[in-house]
């Protein structure tokens, strides 16, 4: 049977491929770390989206000593990458039982955060929980529509309030999951980065209703990453970690990206874990994250 970890080594397979097979295949076979080897394999790091930072890191570590030799560096990879990963504490997505639980989800448009409240929506709904969605992208026609399509599909219901103040289109969400035994409210926002102020000044507004409305009931701020963005994307994660408290990231769209490590650079520059990945195109390709299990993917 075609499990689930031969479905995230198939769709991690040009990140491994970018990631470990390039640099083990021009390091092992060398006799010693020498500057030339080590600038050659920090080069390819980088390239494979580490990130300058980290990788530089990395090969600092194998400079001047002798316990790692070049033929254990998958290895040495292996293992730093696992512990890297580790560092960020639990990947499971926060949840409980017979309370309201609100999940905040922001990113950049076109990184896929109107699909995975969908994906989620549904992966609630099949677990029996009542699901509302807040619309809380209002002045996009196009974001409003598609959280529409989503709430149709997964059969959760939505507070869809066009060219409103999105804190309001929340404030109601809210009311309305209290006075009517909701346990899931899946927070759609705007993800316009061009300019930066009026973003964060509409998330913060966002978070503050939350604050004085739920305080108690705020699982999870999740950023939404596109996989292909690579380093683009890590620095979303600045500019949105600016504006609201994030706990965790939800990489969509890994398959088919040979930049699947930013998972690492982002646990490394932001300690941040992944709790979800988007490994498809279905209702169903919406995965929990498990650090030892992609680790595993990406070195088979």
């Amino acid at each position: 049977m075609f499990n689930f970890f031969d479905k995230l080594k198939e769709t991690i397979s040009k990140t491994a491929q970018s990631l470990v097979d390039d640099v083990v295949s021009t390091v092992s076979n060398e006799e010693g770390f020498s500057d030339f080897v080590l600038d050659d394999m920090e080069d390819l790091l980088i390239s494979a989206d580490l990130g300058v930072e980290y990788a530089s890191a990395l090969v600092d570590k194998l400079r001047g000593q002798n316990r790692v030799k070049p033929s254990k560096v998958k290895e040495f990879l292996q293992e730093e990458f696992l512990k890297t990963l580790d560092n960020t504490g639990s990947s499971k997505l926060e949840f409980k039982e017979n309370e309201l639980n609100i999940y905040f989800i922001t990113g950049v448009n076109g990184a896929g955060k109107t699909t995975l409240i969908g994906k989620l929506a549904y992966r609630f709904k099949q677990a029996g929980k009542r699901v509302l969605i807040a619309a809380g992208d209002t002045f996009r026609a196009a974001a409003e529509e598609q959280a529409d399509i989503w709430s149709k599909r997964s059969g959760a219901d939505i507070i869809r309030r066009d060219k409103a103040d999105p804190a309001s289109v929340v404030y109601e969400a809210i009311q309305k999951a209290k006075n009517e035994h909701y346990e899931v409210i899946l927070v759609d926002t705007a993800g316009r980065l061009q300019n930066k102020y009026n973003l964060m000044e509409e998330l913060s507004k966002i978070k503050s209703v939350i604050d004085k409305n739920a305080s108690g009931e705020l699982r999870e701020s999740i950023l939404v990453i596109d996989a292909n963005t690579g380093q683009n994307g890590l620095q979303q994660a600045k500019v949105f970690k600016e504006c609201v408290n994030l706990t965790s990231v939800a990489l969509t769209k890994l398959d088919g990206s040979a930049k699947g490590a930013i998972v690492i650079a982002i646990a490394k520059e932001l300690g941040l874990p992944v709790k979800l990945v988007g490994v498809g195109e279905k209702m169903e390709d919406l995965k929990d994250f498990d650090g030892k299990e992609f680790i595993q993917a990406l070195f088979k």
